[in-house]
């Protein structure tokens, strides 16, 4: 009898696989960075709209999966389905151009109407924070029914946009086509959307509405164009966001498919420094190489969000403003 208490404590113990973690660091690393790209570029409609009015989108997650599905049906419309097409390689790309596109616009549209039918009445009334978040939770779940009603349960059929080779070899791992296009593509984006808020006369007016919306206003910024462009700049890197998420999970396009991957992008805009571009590159790659070192360390892919908020809470007790800190407002060219 107490052989098998013995045994049964033991299996409650938490180790380290250390070993695994040495043998496959590598191609645990860029996979880490390619769902880290996702949740950066995701992270950055949050933040973009925290900066601007102080708002948590919660429902920003159903503009992404709204782009999923968009991208999904495109792709199907092509002629794309579980097997890789038997395309060239530029009739591929113009492909992928055309589902990215799609997914951009309906994330946008919907973005858009979410700005104009469920925020914008309550800034008009000047409605209480708690409000802005109610609501937005309350979109969230509406949107996501929606889907639900629409499309059922179940996820839509798995889209493969080609067959995914090796491109070279790092240290005896290779590195997959797929990796490289989504982390290559997502940094550009995200460097792209840094300029733009630091170079811009688009820029300028978001860091001048962020800063102070009153005195913007009188110095000639309109702000409800400003808003309306960044609800339409965080659905367009959702969209875009969701065409990588698909090419990664060919099967994602569902109705709830959003909520789990929108608390992480959230998560790597709180822990890079809510209201700063910088921070949500860096927090959702570092969220995405954290994940994935859990999950090995630990032998069990359940754990790698336990390991991701874990990271996020010891970091928020040394540094509350996230790691990089500063907000949108403080931004200079």
């Amino acid at each position: 009898m107490h052989t098998l208490l013995a045994a049964a404590a033991d299996d409650q113990w938490i180790t380290l696989d250390w070993a695994s973690l040495g043998s496959t660091f590598w191609p645990s690393t860029f996979d880490g960075l390619t769902f880290g790209a996702i949740y950066a570029l995701v992270a950055l409609g949050y933040t973009l709209v925290y900066g601007v009015l102080n708002l948590m989108n919660f429902a920003h997650s159903e503009v992404f999966i709204t782009g999923a599905y968009a991208v999904v049906f495109t792709l199907t419309s092509l002629g794309f389905g579980a097997s890789p097409p038997n395309l060239s390689g530029p009739e591929i790309v113009l492909n992928l151009i055309l589902a990215g596109l799609a997914g951009m616009a309906a994330a946008a549209l919907v973005a858009f109407l979410l700005e104009r039918i469920a925020y914008r009445p309550l800034r008009r009334r000047n409605a209480p924070r708690l409000v802005f978040l109610i609501t937005a939770i309350g979109m969230s779940f509406v949107i996501q029914n929606l889907f639900f009603v629409w499309r059922g349960a179940t996820a839509e059929p798995s889209v493969t946009m080609f067959q995914n080779k090796a491109v070279f070899d790092l240290g005896g791992n290779l590195i997959y086509m797929d990796t490289l296009i989504i982390v290559i593509a997502a940094i550009v984006m995200m460097v792209g959307v840094d300029q733009l808020i630091r170079r811009t006369r688009l820029g300028r007016g978001i860091r001048a509405v962020a800063q102070d919306p009153d005195t913007a206003t009188l110095m000639g910024v309109n702000r409800e164009r400003i808003i309306i462009s960044t609800f339409v700049i965080g659905g367009v890197l959702a969209g875009a966001a969701a065409l990588f998420y698909i090419m990664k999970v060919p099967s994602g396009a569902i109705y709830n498919g959003g909520f789990i991957l929108g608390i992480k992008a959230f998560t790597a805009a709180v822990l890079g420094g809510i209201g700063n571009v910088r921070g949500a590159l860096l927090g959702g790659l570092l969220l995405g190489v954290i994940g994935n070192y859990g999950q090995v360390l630990l032998g069990n892919g359940q754990w790698t969000d336990v390991v991701s908020f874990i990271v996020l809470v010891l970091v928020l007790m040394v540094r509350p403003e996230g790691i990089l800190g500063s907000n949108l407002a403080k931004v200079r060219a």
